[in-house]
């Protein structure tokens, strides 16, 4: 089996949830990519749960149901426009008549990328404007990382419309080390720094943020008081989200709490131990062979780390790992939280 993208030109003729603006589309379009099966290979069986949406792009698939009876799609006609037998847990056996081409689109995404869409009531045809300023397309940068795929749709849908904008000016402060956690950030335009006072006391820079970053959630998951400070590089906007909204709608969803056996479990089967609290207390108690991130450092740290491992992140309460968690699941990383942390038990 290979993969390529699949053409744009050939995307757009399949029947794909409607409605979907031009720069989801386009963000699809970069996920989409085109599988060869050998004649007699088998797409899918009947039971199956595979939370894949998949069109047929050549060639000819047999579809069995439980009773043996076939029905061919062939490619080109009417019904090749549609998913192929789309229900979940699959209902038929799919089976390769002829060689294919295929795509399998992940159906969680297709899900997250047209529920704003269905807000905003744009389809693909309404803006074919190629001077779209990319800049705007916050929502579609944010959502691209794989753990807003763990957060319901109606969440999603929610978030947006209970945040609001806020304009910033180049300089300006919007979080300080050491007040309470109050808002969830995204950046709609411009850029900002992430700081820390240094024992010195001078600043360190832990991280600079774009278009369709976060900040503001490490105090937030953590009831903790911020641990650094944010400002702004450049004038712009910003999205926010209150504490109260960022509770109910982000954070359970997109925190997987597991006992200790149980990650035990999960670093037998290859996941890694991450240990964010500071050296001394990683020292004094760590697991063996953790890897050993500071919170604090974990903006700028977090580019060392492997995005194809599963990480199991720790603290002493479960303050800190559970925002350290949070934080790393909005960069695409797969983790799990020690409920109550190592004083838990």
């Amino acid at each position: 089996m290979s993969s390529d993208k699949v053409d744009i030109k050939v995307l757009r003729e399949l029947s794909l949830p409607n409605p979907l603006t031009p720069e989801n589309f386009q963000e699809l379009a970069g996920k989409a990519k085109m599988e060869k099966i050998a004649s007699n290979a088998q797409l899918f069986k009947a039971g199956d749960v595979d939370r894949k949406t998949i069109y047929l792009l050549e060639g000819d698939v047999k579809l069995l149901d439980s009773n043996g009876n076939k029905t061919l799609v062939k490619s080109g006609t009417e019904n090749s426009r549609k998913p192929l037998a789309n229900f979940q847990p699959r209902q038929h056996t799919a089976i390769a008549e002829t060689e294919c081409k295929i795509t399998r689109i992940d159906t969680d995404l297709l899900d997250i990328l047209t529920t704003w869409d269905q807000v905003s009531g744009i389809e693909v045809s309404d803006i074919e404007d190629p001077a779209y300023d990319k800049e705007e397309d916050w929502m579609t940068l944010m959502l691209r990382e794989k753990a807003f795929l763990n957060v319901p749709a109606g969440n999603i849908q929610a978030m947006f419309m209970k945040m609001e904008e806020v304009p910033v000016s180049a300089g300006e402060r919007v979080v300080t080390q050491g007040d309470e956690g109050d808002f969830y950030y995204i950046i709609r335009k411009g850029s900002a720094k992430v700081t820390r006072d240094s024992k010195g006391g001078g600043l360190i820079t832990l991280a600079t943020l774009s278009v369709g970053e976060a900040f503001g959630e490490e105090a937030l998951v953590s009831g903790a008081e911020r641990n650094a400070s944010v400002i702004m590089e450049t004038e712009g906007s910003l999205m926010r989200l209150a504490a109260k909204d960022f509770e109910e709608l982000l954070k359970e969803p997109m925190l997987n709490s597991v006992s200790r056996k149980d990650a035990e479990e999960l670093v037998e089967e290859g996941a890694k131990y991450l240990d964010v609290r500071l050296e001394e207390e990683s020292n004094n108690n760590g697991f063996p062979g953790s890897i050993n991130i500071p919170l604090f450092m974990l903006r700028l740290e977090a580019d060392s780390l492997d995005k194809s491992l599963s990480y199991v992140v720790y603290c002493d309460t479960g303050r800190k790992s559970s925002a350290a968690a949070f934080l790393l699941s909005e960069r695409g990383f797969e983790t799990h939280v020690i409920n109550g942390g190592l004083l838990n038990g």
